[in-house]
């Protein structure tokens, strides 16, 4: 678990760099923002684990043997009958300790229950084939880990574990990806010849660092770009963090960022570089030849040599743990620069073009796939769904049937009963019917891919601005790419925001926070001669959440406007809140403390018992159909809730699928939105 917060808190920091190195297998720059996302859910699912069996716990303990002092309070749960088995330095007594503690569960949990927990709500909550290779990483990890903690033998069967199941789910495996890596890292930590979890860990990593840096000579696409692979270098992250949560230092890495292999002027071996969005008064302030506060101070810098390979620049700070991989890195204390080479197409010859898209293609020359030209003719789609009651041979036919629609054919298992679909089509239907015909079908996603083939597409000069409350609501608006305003918003506060963003286009997610006239007024204050505002019709933050899944800034403006908007008009939405006075609502009177159920602005559900107002909400709500329902909890709603509103869907409207994030919002318990 502390693995998994440390993973995430660094995915969010890496996310703009991954995405920037994102041109395989389709040049949409969202590589990073997937595997946050996928990253993400997988926390999430944990912490819910942890929270039920905290709720187990609590609800049989037993009474207290031992006296409690006046105004006590006996402490119950894993994590306190953790803490009262402890010595007094700390230490679980007897054999309780182990090396591996940090990584052994979380609050008294197994740690298989833990790792269980992250793999199957990773393959739910997966987004991209980055995300489902990512969920399948973790599932090597439970499974390594079913019979105790995360010990250096179990890392080795796991990495093991996790290359074996990924490369059985793709259907045309490519070289130069994640797989290569994931591969890479997995012999070298079976080669290690320390019996030591911190150092079987960074022998993966430091394997995984230097597969990293060759994935531009196996792969075309790549070398024209002049990066490395994107969702390799999110697997990366993944693995410096194992470092971390095993006791030692995350080691240092180059940020790579894409550069223009064919204009390269001399290197300056001393030249500063800025992080895009960072501090460079952090960067000028530190000494000569070290980097600024953290380890992303180091660039690929592929403009920089002039004989046919790329750079990096290694201006790593002082103490920093060497990054034996690639020769990247430092020793001691003493400030040096390095460059480690990242081929480009030049040092290679004619370049090679890729037949489709994803990661199932394989060269064109093989052909086994449709060239460029006609893979772009057609419209092509990123179809992605859960099937349930299947098994192993249904699941073979499907894989084998989404191969011969399309590429980028991923399907995957949580260990348990669930599998993750993923392809890219000209025929999204047949897709779906494909998973018809495995299993029952939930969780259907479908995008419009980049019809460009893999040449990188200029955006429009476009952003979205989306007002949100809650510290997790604003967090999913901004993984999404949006600027959020917080806190009270009025007229004059969204004006500003507006007249302050550096964009020719702007699209408004207001989200309920000012009645229409005032929007339409900030709307007509805010354009001029070189900006474009648009309010989009979002009444709550649930809507905004749905407009924005539609978003596409290589549209024009009105076509992203109205598919945004035609997004938020299919999301019904409502509330359950508590009501806060007596009072008069169109449905009869309510007394303070009633649970109070709202369809859009309107009072539909009154009820003593909050819990059953939300149900009764969802009965209204879901009366007149909808195939997925998001929550979005509030800062104040009671434990339990989401998984009471959840089990009642499923009880009573089978097939609907339910997506719960935590948003924080103060006001109301929890937000529905229904699709």
């Amino acid at each position: 678990m502390n693995w998994g917060r440390l993973t995430l808190t660094a995915l969010e920091r890496h996310r703009d760099e991954i995405n920037a190195l994102n041109v395989f297998p389709v040049a949409d720059s969202d590589t990073g923002t997937n595997l946050l996302a996928t990253m993400r859910a997988a926390v999430y699912g944990a912490e819910e684990a942890v929270r039920a069996a905290d709720a187990a716990v609590r609800a049989i303990v037993p009474a207290p043997d031992r006296a409690t002092e006046p105004g006590e309070m006996e402490e119950s749960g894993p994590a306190a009958a953790a803490e009262r088995g402890r010595g007094g330095d700390g230490r679980l007594d007897g054999d309780q300790v182990a090396p591996t503690d940090r990584l052994s569960g979380e609050r008294g949990l197994p740690a298989r229950t833990v790792a269980a927990a992250m793999a199957r709500a990773a393959t739910f909550g997966a987004r991209g084939n980055s995300g489902i290779i990512l969920s399948q990483v973790l599932r090597g990890i439970a499974d390594a880990v079913a019979e105790g903690p995360l010990t250096e033998r179990a890392l080795r069967v796991a990495l093991r574990r996790a290359a074996r199941l990924v490369r059985e789910a793709l259907s045309s495996p490519v070289e130069g990806t994640m797989l290569t890596v994931l591969d890479r890292a997995a012999e070298r930590a079976a080669e290690a010849t320390d019996r030591d979890l911190l150092a079987v860990a960074l022998a993966a990593a430091d394997g995984a660092a230097k597969a990293l840096g060759e994935t531009p000579a196996q792969l075309g696409v790549l070398r024209e770009a002049g990066v490395v692979d994107a969702g390799a270098r999110g697997l990366l992250v993944l693995l410096d963090e194992l470092v971390a949560a095993a006791g030692g230092r995350a080691p240092a890495r180059p940020v790579y960022r894409r550069g223009a292999p064919d204009e390269r002027p001399a290197h300056r071996p001393d030249e500063r570089h800025r992080r895009a969005g960072g501090d460079s008064a952090a960067a000028s302030a530190a000494p000569p030849g070290f980097g600024a506060e953290d380890d992303a101070d180091r660039e690929i810098d592929t403009d920089s040599v002039d004989s046919g390979v790329a750079g990096v620049v290694s201006s790593p700070r002082a103490g920093a743990p060497t990054a034996a991989a690639g020769g990247i890195g430092n020793s001691g204390d003493e400030a040096t620069s390095s460059v480690v080479a990242v081929p480009n197409s030049r040092a290679f010859g004619p370049r090679s073009h890729v037949a489709g898209s994803g990661s199932g293609m394989t060269e064109s020359g093989s052909g086994s796939h449709r060239p460029r030209a006609a893979w772009a003719a057609v419209p092509h789609y990123e179809v992605m769904f859960l099937v349930r009651e299947t098994d192993e041979p249904r699941v073979g036919v499907l894989r084998d049937r989404l191969a011969e629609l399309g590429d980028s054919v991923v399907v995957v298992g949580d260990g348990a009963d669930t599998w993750s679909a993923h392809v890219h089509c000209g025929d999204a239907g047949a897709a779906v019917e494909a998973g018809l015909v495995a299993g029952a079908v939930t969780g259907i996603r479908i995008e419009i891919l980049d019809d460009s083939g893999h040449a990188p597409r200029g955006k429009a000069d476009r952003a979205i601005l989306a007002v949100a409350s809650g510290a997790g609501a604003v967090r999913l608006f901004e993984d999404a790419g949006a600027v959020v305003i917080e806190g009270a918003v009025t007229a004059e506060v969204l004006l500003e925001a507006v007249r302050r963003m550096p964009h020719r286009e702007v699209l408004v997610l207001p989200n309920g926070a000012l009645p229409a006239h005032e929007l339409v007024a900030v709307s007509v204050a805010a354009r001029d001669g070189r900006r474009e505002v648009l309010m989009l019709p979002c009444a709550s933050m649930v809507q905004g959440l749905a407009a924005l899944s539609m978003h596409d800034a290589g549209r024009v403006a009105a076509d992203d406007a109205f598919a945004m908007s035609e997004a938020a008009a299919g999301t019904r939405w409502g509330a359950l809140r508590v009501a806060p006075e007596r009072a008069l609502t169109m449905v009869g009177m309510c007394a303070a403390g009633d649970g109070l159920g709202l369809a859009g602005h309107d009072v539909v559900v009154i009820d003593s018992d909050v819990r059953a107002a939300g149900r009764t909400l969802l009965d209204r709500m879901l009366g007149l159909g909808g195939e997925l329902v998001t929550m979005l909890l509030g800062g104040d709603a009671p434990e339990g809730l989401s998984d009471d509103l959840t089990a009642h869907v499923a009880a009573g409207f089978p097939g609907v699928e339910v997506v719960v994030y935590p948003g924080g919002q103060a006001g109301d318990l929890v937000q529905i939105g229904v699709e």
